[in-house]
């Protein structure tokens, strides 16, 4: 269009789906609000498609799920006021997680600002929905002008994606979204290739030189190092010197659990074996680890990391991370993939000829095998209701070697994590630094989006199914083959647990009817209401079946497996668990 003069103008929305598009943005996941309907009709008209979630949680999980598996930054779009609140778990827990995500939530009329019009965020304090999210995100920005929406985009996906990844908020009020701004405004900001910092040389001389001195030296690998070259050299470095390695809860199946130096995570769901390694390291090369409190036993010394005696040699692209939980001897800020090739050019060069010590292999291998051989075990029960592990043996035993399990909290998450052998193809896709009850059903959504050719399952339990209802009727609305399997032992299990084991007896953390019995939702019936596939079980042998249809008709299905509520093994130690029971005088 062309207002006021030959200068040809298109709206500020026009030009922003023009320049998500430059950006390679395929797909948009939220909800819709009077804030937001010009961005959307804009969208509209373009190559990206809207994921509407009904929910703004849910759309929130669905474009993390999708940037987790995609390797690509996830865009929410939401209203303001109640639509923003709505999506603050979801934005939360993709930005603990260090997933890069941006946030697009519409305002009230910039002219109305600070008078109350409808559904502005403003009581005590001066109108300011951003400040919701500050306290998480990487940054937010507050458009005043419609000249700079272009300019505050490219800044957003440009924060979102370098450095640590992360979610930032742009809030947009609605009347920008229709001013006019000149046609090559869309085109006038192109996102940079963000350049990440490599380890100096004479750093990695450093820790090779530390690495070749050490008795027992130790490789701690946290989320940030997926599938790539720097994975190619994180294998070549460990097996070259017979390095053990562990790792945290998010780098499940970043090396593959059948690897014979891998031992597992340490901490509160470590083996025995495992904190024994992490107590007796002479040197420890953390690799992308913020040492959260569940892999670091509390951060108490008598059951997992001991610095000192133990040397630390900590590796991040967050400068703030490093000796944020422990003293370190050497801490290097660089993109991980760079460092640790870095590291093994320079091992190598030191010392050419590799170091072997089957014993080690041999007995991390034993005990990797007795753990994954005992669980299956367990998991061979006919006992009905299900016993968690005789869930995770028919998933392993059925499902395709390269599906993804994305998962919720409680059994579903610690369980799989700790025992369950994920295959070399797989996948783990968990929320780490949140815990989020109610990611797992739209997180799969959105990674089955994103890899719609691969099997995704959704592990989660009946509360965290119920948290996220929303997402059902998205998935069967995407065409999304997403079997959503629902571990429902009728409570939230692990809390109960919790309780019951330090008061007596569980109060508040269980499902029951107005009767006092034990009440569940029909989740296979749920699932058909909302045009799914629904699976429910009155037999062990039953799941097994169920599942195997559900693979064969790849469409959108709910699997209802009732399961006896049983406790993760827990070897290591957790502060959660340390609750005062004094005497009140």
């Amino acid at each position: 269009m062309t207002v006021g003069s030959d200068e040809k103008t298109v709206t500020a929305a026009e030009a922003m789906v023009s320049q998500l598009e430059s950006y390679g943005v395929e797909y948009i996941f939220g909800t819709c609000g009077h804030t937001n309907i010009a961005l959307l009709d804009a969208i509209r008209r373009s190559s990206i498609r809207f994921v509407i979630a009904r929910h703004e949680q849910a759309a929130a999980h669905a474009a993390d799920g999708y940037a987790r598996a995609s390797g690509r930054t996830g865009v929410v779009l939401m209203h303001v006021g109640p639509g923003l609140t709505n999506g603050v778990t979801g934005v939360l827990t993709a930005a603990l997680d260090s997933v890069p995500l941006v946030a697009i939530a519409g305002d009230i009329p910039s002219y109305y600002h600070g008078r109350h019009p409808h559904q502005e965020v403003n009581l005590h304090a001066d109108a300011d929905q951003t400040a919701i999210y500050r306290p998480f995100v990487k940054r937010a920005w507050q458009v005043h002008r419609a000249a700079d929406l272009a300019r505050f985009t490219e800044r957003a996906f440009w924060t979102a994606a370098s450095g640590r990844p992360g979610a930032v908020l742009l809030s947009v009020p609605m009347d920008h979204f229709s001013r006019p701004v000149p046609a090559e405004t869309g085109s006038a900001y192109p996102l940079a290739v963000p350049q990440r910092p490599g380890l100096p040389a004479d750093v990695a001389d450093r820790i090779a030189e530390t690495l070749l001195a050490a008795r027992k030296p130790l490789v701690y690998l946290g989320g940030g190092l997926r599938r790539g070259t720097g994975l190619d050299a994180l294998r070549s470095l460990v097996e070259h010197l017979d390095i053990p390695v562990v790792h945290s809860l998010m780098a499940k199946g970043t090396l593959p659990d059948s690897h014979p130096l891998l031992l597992g995570m340490p901490g509160f769901w470590g083996l025995e074996l495992t904190n024994a390694y992490t107590r007796e390291a002479d040197v420890v090369l953390a690799l992308a680890t913020r040492f959260a409190e569940t892999d670091a036993s509390s951060w108490d010394s008598r059951y997992t990391w001991q610095f000192p005696p133990g040397k630390l040699i900590q590796i991040d692209i967050d400068p703030a991370e490093i000796g944020r939980n422990y003293p370190v001897d050497l801490g290097a800020v660089a993109d991980i993939t760079h460092a640790v090739q870095a590291i093994d050019t320079a091992v190598r060069a030191r010392h050419p000829q590799p170091r072997h010590s089957p014993e080690l292999r041999e007995t991390i291998t034993a005990t990797r095998r007795t753990l994954f051989t005992d669980s299956r075990e367990r998991g061979t029960s006919d006992n009905f209701p299900l016993r968690p592990e005789r869930i995770l043996t028919d998933l392993r035993a059925i499902l395709p070697t390269d599906a993804v399990l994305v998962t919720d909290v409680g059994w579903n998450k610690n369980g799989v994590a700790q025992c369950y052998e994920l295959p070399d193809e797989g996948r783990f896709i968990t929320p780490g630094g949140a815990s989020t009850m109610g990611f797992g059903p739209a997180a799969a959504v959105g990674v089955q989006i994103a890899q719609p050719d691969r099997t995704v399952v959704a592990l989660i339990g009946d509360g965290g199914m119920s948290a996220q209802l929303p997402a059902l009727p998205m998935a069967v609305e995407q065409g999304a083959p997403v079997i959503f399997v629902v571990m429902n032992n009728g409570s939230h299990g692990t809390i109960s647990d919790l309780q019951a084991a330090n008061f007596g007896q569980s109060y508040g953390c269980d499902f029951t009817g107005p009767d006092g019995e034990p009440y569940s939702p029909d989740f296979a019936a749920l699932g058909r209401a909302c045009g799914a596939d629904g699976y429910a079980l009155s037999s062990a042998g039953d799941f097994g079946d169920a599942l195997r249809a559900a693979l064969a008709a790849r469409r959108p299905a709910v699997i209802d497996v009732p399961m006896v509520n049983e406790p993760v093994p827990t070897p290591g130690h957790w502060n959660i668990k340390d609750i005062y029971q004094g005497i009140f005088e």
